[in-house]
């Protein structure tokens, strides 16, 4: 008789297992995309370059002669050669002077304020032979002796015989390097604040090998009937 409360119960326990809430064995994860975000691009060289401080020199006289730049670029281009041994440039700034002097000197100021670069070369090609073949070409003369079955004018089992030989080679003729000296404007003035400005100016040279350097230059000076004061200023050296 104890059959009918025991199928009960087992029917109670079924139901409560059914009633159980199923928990999902993954976590609960936010969608990833598969695509790694792309490397920024270098940003492209606009050729821009660090000026040098200003300079400033005293002159005997009491004057204060003082040379700067500012807004400077060196830009790297294509030869129109398209020759390993050149190397061209575009370059750019401008180049002030200041001249200040005691009141009382009746003459002024006047002078000459000249810009340009220099570009120095590792292995200068330029004064040297190059590259340049060279080569040999001789004759060797002979006389052989065979049988006496061959017709010859010359005595019977004599033929002469005649041998070459041929040589090349290649050689490159190298010097150190040199500095090349590249002036751009002079200009002539009178007053107290001369200046120059180049913009998109293209310099070229020929015969370099290796790494090269550029920097530009700046000379002020001041003129008088018996007296020459020059200040020099040099740019930031820059490898290309």
């Amino acid at each position: 008789m104890l059959v009918r409360p025991m199928a009960v119960l087992a029917a109670c326990v079924v139901t409560g297992a059914l009633v159980v809430p199923i928990a999902s064995a993954d976590p609960e994860t936010e969608a990833v995309s598969a695509e790694a975000p792309a490397p920024e691009a270098a940003p492209a060289d606009d050729g821009r370059v660090e000026s040098s401080p200003p300079k400033t020199t005293n002159s005997p006289d009491g004057w204060t002669l003082t040379v700067s730049a500012k807004d400077e670029t060196q830009r790297v281009t294509a030869p129109l050669t398209t020759a390993i041994s050149t190397r061209e440039y575009e370059v750019g700034g401008i180049y002030s002077g200041s001249l200040v002097g005691p009141e009382e000197d009746e003459e002024g100021a006047q002078g000459t304020l000249e810009v340009g670069y220099q570009i120095g070369c590792g292995i200068d090609m330029s004064t040297s032979n190059g590259v340049s073949l060279t080569g040999t070409v001789g004759l060797n003369p002979s006389i052989g002796v065979v049988g006496t079955d061959i017709i010859s004018p010359l005595p019977e089992g004599i033929i002469p015989g005649v041998g070459t030989n041929v040589g090349g080679g290649v050689t490159v003729g190298l010097k150190p390097g040199l500095i090349n000296t590249i002036p751009v404007a002079k200009k002539e003035f009178k007053g107290d604040s001369p200046w120059i400005m180049v913009d998109g100016f293209r310099i070229k040279i020929d015969g370099c090998v290796g790494e090269s350097f550029i920097r530009s230059y700046a000379f002020l000076t001041r003129s008088t009937d018996e007296s020459d004061a020059v200040s020099a200023w040099y740019g930031v050296t820059k490898k290309v």
